[in-house]
């Protein structure tokens, strides 16, 4: 039996007095697309940065295993787990200079950008196009990141996480600042990416995001893992009302949940 993709052991994280996660556990397998979902404020960009390595647990269990390890080279890791947040969005989009391909194959080096000392070879720059064209963002090829909008940067930005064919991604908030339509077009790029053996992570606070091919929920609530399981299981109105405190109602067209606030 493989080891699954992800386990969290009773972590807690503390910044001060305040407690951002508290107690979590949860295990997500390899191949089992899973959505993280919650308000604002529940402890889901704190979950982000403790798999990515930007933070580590400060009270709990055993901690964080991705890939059956707990201690990962960050760069090894990038090959194993691509990781696209608003945070690398801001870093990556506010370069003038720099190039959509380049901004790609940066992903090899955990670079924003490419620099003279970089060894860029042939087979990068061919990994490279070969990202952009799986992401529908070939066409961008030669364009200045700055110059993108929010959803054509999102793209290319998997791109450069997808330049390790790595066997996971973690999708922070993918669809933020998208318009309705650019959200549809995108979620479906999403769906080749899940149908095509990249296990997706996608963390949001919208249901009408959560993929078809999305069959696991962890919902998070005060920094605290308030259920897990099946999607056909928590996806209800009183098992929403329950996460966002307000009464909700729920509604499934071929696959696709969406959520009203009554």
């Amino acid at each position: 039996m493989s080891e699954p993709l992800l386990e969290i052991d009773d972590v807690s994280v503390l910044r001060g007095d305040a407690v951002l996660l508290d107690h979590v556990g949860l295990t997500v397998a390899e191949d089992q697309h899973t959505a993280i979902l919650g308000r604002n404020g529940s402890g889901k960009s704190t979950l982000v940065k403790l798999i990515s390595r930007e933070i580590y647990p400060t009270g709990g269990g055993a901690g964080v295993r991705i890939f059956g390890h707990d201690r990962w080279d960050v760069f090894e890791l990038r090959k194993m787990l691509g990781i696209v947040s608003p945070a690398v969005h801001a870093e990556m989009t506010r370069e003038d200079r720099l190039e959509v391909t380049d901004a790609v194959i940066s992903g090899f080096f955990a670079a924003r950008g490419l620099w003279r000392h970089h060894r860029v070879t042939e087979a990068m720059r061919a990994a490279g196009r070969d990202a952009l064209e799986r992401m529908d963002a070939g066409h961008l090829a030669g364009r200045s990141m700055a110059t993108l909008s929010t959803g054509e940067a999102r793209r290319v930005l998997i791109a450069r996480a997808l330049v390790h064919r790595p066997r996971a991604l973690l999708l922070d908030e993918a669809c933020a600042g998208l318009d309705p339509a650019t959200r549809r077009q995108f979620l479906q790029t999403l769906q080749a990416l899940a149908q095509s053996g990249t296990t997706l992570i996608l963390v949001t606070h919208h249901v009408e995001e959560i993929i078809p091919e999305i069959a696991q929920v962890v919902m998070l609530r005060d920094g605290a893992v308030l259920r897990q399981g099946d999607k056909a299981d928590l996806l209800t109105g009183p098992v929403l009302t329950d996460l966002f405190g307000m009464a909700t109602s729920v509604g499934c067209k071929d696959g696709w949940f969406s959520a009203r606030l009554n």
